[in-house]
């Protein structure tokens, strides 16, 4: 099975939030380690509502 999630696999939601912290990364006092995760954690919601299909 393909575990590659695009960004069509996201909800409405999920991609807004996505967005909003991609953008936050770009501020130079950004914790960037801290956005990343958060990003990974919607990402794997996705990838398991994807899989569970």
């Amino acid at each position: 099975m393909n575990d590659d999630v695009k960004f069509g696999d996201f909800t409405r939601g999920e991609q807004a939030a996505i967005t909003g912290l991609i953008a936050r990364m770009a501020l130079p006092r950004a914790d960037i380690r801290k956005l990343q995760r958060k990003v990974e954690r919607i990402e794997n919601q996705a990838r398991r509502r994807k899989n569970k299909q």
